[in-house]
């Protein structure tokens, strides 16, 4: 029987949303973010480990849609591997990120208008909430009309942001100086500061250092990856939501490494550090004058819109598909007349808008909503690596074991090098969740087994001692 759908997303749509779904503004602040904590040749090598671990992620999921295409969703794999506790985790926390990623890009944004607009600059003024609110309800209006009419603007928005980008690579690599590239390739970075000997490619301890420093910013801008496999469901074909999540990613890889790594031979070292933020934006102005400075504050804006529109969709998907398979209640999945979860759009809108208004007390909003974007987003990539090895296994195959190892292991190490307080903090939320599974359960006739209850007991206990910690300070958010 064919998978295709007369009316659904077509495969240049689906490739522009992974595509769009991870370029967002991590990539504005990449050179700066990297400088900050490795040299060349050791972030050159973390990418070399990123790039593997998501390529194995990437397998994982197209597997998974060829081989399990009665599946959809990060969520639905956790469940059929695991159960349906495991499904509910993976999904809440799928959620949970994609949101907290939107209130990253809301930060980014009202900085990057702020280039224009000095009032808006520092991303978390009063001007620049009532700004970052009146979009974020906007684009929620939009996703309401219809989602695959979104796809259609969300692949027009890709193209349109990818035009500076691809300048700033032309620019860089006509000002790309060997000599400041290669000066401190392998250096620790404490030595490029106090001027002691450099450390050399052997010496493991330095390397590894800067790497561990590297890997959690670089999971961060490939946040999104499966986006293409959330929609499957949506796809016209869905064998395509694969084909779409490994072209995504080769796509992806290139355009990062190539932005990331050419700015470390144009400026020093030190230099590089300290820029202010957005980082391509005042290299881009650095190299070419004010109006380049312009264009690529444009290309941001749009490219944090585009990204902001796919992340408006995947998480409602999200809290549909846990819906439909009892994991949340059917609240969560009822559909408006143009097939769009309304209901989740608002209930999701409304936690946005309340997480944007806190943005008022804090400068630390946008390091910590990605942070812990990336934390809770990692388990369910974890979940996904771990499905795939245990059918790898069932199967006795091992074309099918080794990207689930490799991709179990690496979002495991990742979240670890991420920090283990973000984990701690997500805790907090699945108490809210917790109280809508059991009342999933009960709607559908179901009920709790004795496992899931001492789960969710040590959950919730983890989650009361993370608030303590947080009102007592130690615990920092």
């Amino acid at each position: 029987m064919s998978d295709t759908k007369e009316n659904g997303i077509a495969l240049p749509a689906l490739v522009a949303l992974v595509v769009s779904s991870a370029i967002g503004s991590g990539i504005f602040d990449l050179p700066s973010t990297l400088a900050q904590s490795a040299t060349p040749g050791a972030a050159l090598v973390a990418w070399a480990i990123t790039g593997v671990g998501i390529l194995m992620l990437a397998l994982c999921l197209n597997s998974l849609v060829l081989n399990k295409p009665e599946l959809t969703g990060v969520s639905d794999y956790a469940r059929a591997g695991f159960g349906d506790f495991a499904g509910f985790i993976s999904g809440w926390g799928y959620w949970l990120s994609s949101w907290l990623g939107n209130v990253a890009f809301a930060t980014m944004l009202m900085s990057s208008l702020g280039y224009f607009f000095p009032p808006l600059k520092s991303g978390n003024s009063l001007s620049a909430i009532i700004v970052a609110s009146i979009i974020s309800w906007a684009l929620t209006i939009l996703v309401t009309r219809g989602i695959e009419s979104a796809a259609i603007i969300n692949a027009i928005v890709t193209v349109t942001k990818m035009i500076p980008i691809f300048a700033f690579v032309v620019i860089a690599l006509i000002s790309f100086k060997m000599g400041v590239f290669t000066n401190h390739f392998w250096a620790n970075m404490s030595s490029n500061f106090n001027g002691s000997v450099t450390y050399s490619s052997a010496n493991a301890t330095g390397i590894f250092t800067q790497i561990k420093g590297c890997i959690m910013v670089m999971m961060w801008v490939f946040v999104g990856i499966e986006g293409a496999t959330t929609m499957a469901a949506r796809a016209k074909k869905k064998s395509d939501a694969g084909r779409a999540t490994i072209i995504g990613l080769f796509s992806l890889l290139t355009i990062y490494v190539v932005v990331s790594i050419l700015p470390y031979g144009y400026l020093p070292l030190s230099k590089l550090q300290t820029m202010r933020h957005p980082v391509l934006l005042y290299l881009f102005k650095e190299m070419t004058g004010p109006i380049g400075g312009a264009f690529i504050a444009i290309g941001l804006i749009i490219s944090i819109l585009g990204a902001w529109l796919s992340w408006t969709m995947l998480p409602v998907e999200a809290t549909s598909l846990m819906a439909e398979q009892g994991l949340l209640p059917k609240w969560f999945g009822k559909l408006n007349k143009h097939r769009s979860p309304a209901n989740s759009l608002w209930l999701t809108e409304i936690l946005i808008q309340l997480f944007l208004i806190t943005l008022l007390f804090t400068d630390q909003a946008y390091n910590f909503a990605y942070s812990l974007c990336t934390s809770s987003i990692a388990v369910c990539y974890a979940l996904v690596g771990a499905y795939q090895l245990k059918l790898g296994l069932q199967n006795r195959n091992s074309h099918m074991i080794l990207p689930g190892f490799i991709a179990l292991a690496f979002e495991v190490i990742g979240m670890i090098f991420a920090g283990l307080q973000y984990l701690w903090l997500c805790t907090i939320a699945y108490l809210i969740g917790f109280v809508l599974y059991y009342r999933a359960r009960k709607e559908n006739g179901q009920s709790i087994s004795n496992v899931e209850w001492i789960l969710m007991i040590i959950i919730g206990l983890l989650a009361v001692a993370a608030i303590v910690a947080l009102i007592m300070g130690k615990l920092k958010a």
